[in-house]
This record gives structure tokens, sequence and C-alpha cells, in this order.
């Protein structure tokens, strides 16, 4: 059995559950209104999906046009704390690659980057498995996810907690080992792996360290002073606490590993008010007060739909640079989300209605990426003008988490239920089954559902061990205690039945 097929896919499923909502459906004049009447329905609905969905804290901005027209904090920014203010910095996940994007465009904007050149132009020892297609990829495809890089060459190295200046540039000359999901250019696959390279790109074209470059060419001119490259600084001017998913409970985790090899894609740190001043220069091509910080064609390039996202044969909406694509009715969404083992977030624009809005979380799990991000999508659908639409399944999701829990339940149902079940045979020899009946339901069958519970520890001795551990923290537990004991039970379990049937038997 495909195990890697059977369950799941990683990201890409949390993005088709996420993208499935289609089908059903600094300036002296810039203003900061908080509590507004107009955004009441919003405020309501925030805090409705917050006590659904058991999340601590939430921030809110939303922009209009050039002006930072509501913000808001929900909830708690820690534990016994007090709400997220606008300058409460959260992890953003991967929002980063957008800032990535950027930096690139910037860059081929100067003349020190071109879109169409292949990455061993800047990066000459860059490698995967195929020497022909390591020659191939460019930088476009790496902006547009579509280098033909595997998810998991991306999740690997968010359970790398190497902190050293070289981490990005080691994990990813370790990509000379992984063979391509697609041709190159063929196909959209979301990997960080391709935003990495882009981080190390930045730093070759640029002569700057990734940190250095976006802090002093994107969060300076923006006026972002509560937005950090380093997680010792976010702490100490007041980062939010995270919190990580157990059945669809939070807990806080406060001193949770940060993968620093990752940066250029998912590792930024920000708050609601600087995401505010990026998304008005986002709407307005590319200007922020009396700075220019891109072209209207450099921002138009970055939100162009590029790449068609399929699963099973139907388009669930498209990619750009940094971005996803979609609709809300007939208004054009730019959007993505940020997921961390303890940090979600979510940014919506509405280019034709010139809006955005985002959301920042300080709790998450690898399941809720979806859920998050319809909850971003109704923000963006009131926004709009419409109604948030109600995806199937992903719903569900919590659910199926806390359902988790029924796993080991029934496994001590089993045993309880198999015990009394031997001891009636012992004593009343008419209710033993006989021949291929005692084979069939009370050996074969059984082991059925037991063998499939102890498969779930191949996840765990797998190459995605180390990030799920980290982002399904409770999925991993589960497939190893329960796993575990369902590979011994499956023994144990025939064993007993074997030797009660034989004894009852010669008796």
């Amino acid at each position: 059995m495909n195990l890697r097929k059977f369950l799941f896919p990683s990201l890409l499923v949390c993005a088709v559950l996420a993208l499935l909502r289609r089908a059903f459906t600094r300036s002296a004049s810039e203003k900061q209104v908080t509590n507004s009447a107009s955004y009441d329905a919003i405020d309501a609905y925030v805090e409705g999906e917050m006590r659904r969905l058991n999340i601590p804290g939430v921030s809110l901005a939303i922009v209009e046009g050039d002006k930072i027209m509501h913000m808001r904090g929900f909830g708690q920014a820690r534990p016994d704390g007090e709400a997220p203010t606008p300058q409460t910095p959260f992890f953003i996940g991967s929002l980063t690659k957008s800032f990535t994007a950027l930096a690139v465009m910037k860059l081929v904007e100067a003349g020190k980057i071109d879109l169409d050149a292949p990455v061993q132009r800047y990066l000459p020892w860059f490698r995967v498995a195929d020497p022909q297609a390591s020659a191939q990829i460019t930088v476009r495809h790496l902006l547009n996810q579509t280098s033909g890089l595997p998810t998991l060459s991306g999740e690997i190295p968010l359970a790398d907690f190497d902190n050293s200046p070289a981490a990005t540039e080691r994990q990813a000359r370790a990509l000379s080992t992984f063979m391509l999901s697609h041709p190159v250019g063929s196909a959209f696959e979301y990997s960080n792996s391709n935003y990495n390279l882009l981080g190390l790109i930045i730093e070759v074209a640029s002569g700057e360290l990734y940190p250095d470059y976006v802090r002093e060419h994107i969060f300076i001119p923006l006026d972002m002073r509560h937005t950090y490259t380093s997680h010792a600084m976010a702490k100490q001017n007041f980062l939010a606490v995270g919190h990580q998913y157990w059945f669809a409970v939070p807990f806080a985790v406060a001193n949770m590993p940060i993968p620093l090899g990752s940066l250029p894609s998912g590792q930024l740190i920000s708050s609601a008010e600087d995401i505010a001043r990026y998304m008005i220069a986002l709407l307005n091509g590319g200007r922020y007060g009396d700075v220019q910080v891109l072209s209207r064609a450099g921002i138009d390039e970055l939100h162009r739909e590029a790449v068609d996202i399929r699963a099973y044969g139907r388009s669930l909406g498209q990619y750009g640079m940094g971005w996803f694509v979609d609709q809300i009715g007939r208004t054009k969404l730019v959007w993505h989300s940020g997921t961390l083992p303890h940090f979600g977030a979510y940014m919506g624009l509405l280019p034709e209605q010139n809006k955005g809005v985002l959301l920042l979380f300080n709790a998450c799990h690898h399941w809720m990426n979806p859920v998050l991000s319809t909850f971003g999508a109704g923000v963006s659908a009131l926004l709009a003008g419409n109604q948030p639409a109600k995806v199937p399944f992903v719903g569900m999701i919590p659910w199926v988490l806390r359902g988790q829990l029924l796993i080991p339940l029934l496994q001590i149902a089993d045993v309880i239920a198999t015990l009394r079940q031997l001891r009636r045979w012992r004593k009343v020899s008419e209710r033993r089954p006989r021949g291929g009946r005692a084979w069939g339901l009370h050996i074969l069958l059984p082991l059925i559902p037991n063998l499939v519970a102890a498969l779930t520890l191949r996840l765990m001795l797998g190459k995605r061990r180390g990030y799920m551990r980290l982002y399904m923290p409770d999925f991993s537990w589960i497939a190893m205690v329960c796993g575990s004991f369902s590979l011994l039970w499956s023994f144990l379990r025939t064993g007993l039945v074997i030797r009660t049937l034989r004894k009852a038997s010669s008796s």
C-alpha cells in the first residue's frame, strides 16, 4: 500500500480544501478607525468563528484605498493577558512568501534578476536529482511554484532548527537528492523550497543578507516598525504567545523552536498595523504615501494568474507569485494563508474594490489551515458585500480532530470485549465458533482495522515525521501510541483466540 497516497499529500490537500469554496460560491492623511459601526457585521462574524474554533486571539485590520479603516484585537494575545493591539507581533507564516516575491520583483526592476534566467545563474551549485531538470528551473518557476519540487522538500526543513547563517543554503543543497514531482513548468505544486531558494537568490543578486534586504527595502520604506526577522527581537516587543491544537483544543507554547533556514518562505513576524500599511501599497500600485516600493506593473505581475491549480481534473483557482488568485462571486480575490505549528494568518485583497483584510491568529495546526483560510474568506466576502460561503467538509475538520480520541477508546473497548468473549468460550462450549467461521469472523476480520491503524507507524518513521510532530502533534501521538498498540494487539489477540479455541477443542 502506498501510504503517501493513502493518507495525505500534506499541504496540497490543505490547499485543495481551502480552495473548494470557489466551487460554492505613510501618508499623513492615513486614517485609523477602530470599532466603526460599518464593520460591526465583520466583528460579530470574527467573534462567532473564534468561539466555534477555540481561537485564543485574533488581530484584524481592514484597509480601503490608501487608508486603514478598521483595526481590532479579539480574545487574548497571551494566556491571562489582554487583547492583541494593532502593534502586537504575530508570526505570519506563508504570508512571508508575498514579501519574498516583492523583494525579487524589486531586484528585477533594478536589473539585477532576470525572471526567466535559470536558477543556476545565481546559484551555480543548485541541483536536483535530474541534472537536465536542474538547468531548466528558472526564477519564474520558483515564484509560480511550478519548478516541480515536491511539497515534501519544503516540509523537511521546517523541523530543522539549525540557526546558523548557512542553514538555508545547506538545506537547499540537500535538494540534490530529490526527484521532481512534475516536469519543470508543467504543473503547480506548493513547496516552501521554491521560496527558500528565492531568498538565496535575493542575497546573491543584492549583495545583502535576506533579513537585511527586506528590512531596508520593504519594512523601513513602508514604516513597518513592528515587523521582525528575529524571534528574539519580537519577544522583546511583546510577541503574542502561540498555541498548538491538540484534538481541537489550543495549548500555549511560549518557546517553540524556529527553523531559520525557512525564513524566506514562512518565518517573518509582523503586526496588524504594519501589514495594513503593506496592503495599502499593494492596492495602490506599489505606492504608500510618498514611497513607491514597486511599480504598478510589478504589482500586477505578482497578482497575475500565472498557473492553474488543478485536482481531480478540475480547476481550483490560480497562483501568481506568492499569491493565490480566486473569485468571491464576480469579484477578484488575491489571497494567501499562513500556517505554523502555533500561529496562523490570512491576507485577502479585493483589487477591484480597492480593499484588503488581514487576520492574524495565535493558534494553528496542519489541518486547521483550510478552516482558518475559510474563516478569512468569510471576512473577505463580507468586506466585498457578500455572505460567507459554507464549504462542505471544511467545517467538519475540528470534529475530526476531536474524533481522533475515539481511537484509543475503541481500542480499549476491543480489548475488554475480546477478553469477555474468550471467557465465555471457556465457560460455555456451545458458544465457541468452529471451522471457517472462527477464522473469518474472529481472527481475520478483526485483524483488518488493527493492521490499518498499525500502518500509521510508517508515517512516523518516514521523512515527514519531524514536520508531523510539530504541525500535527495530536495525530502524531495517536499514530505512535495507538499504531504501536494495534501492531502488538494484532499478534496478541490472534494468539489468544487460537489458544482458547484449541484448548476448548482438546477438552
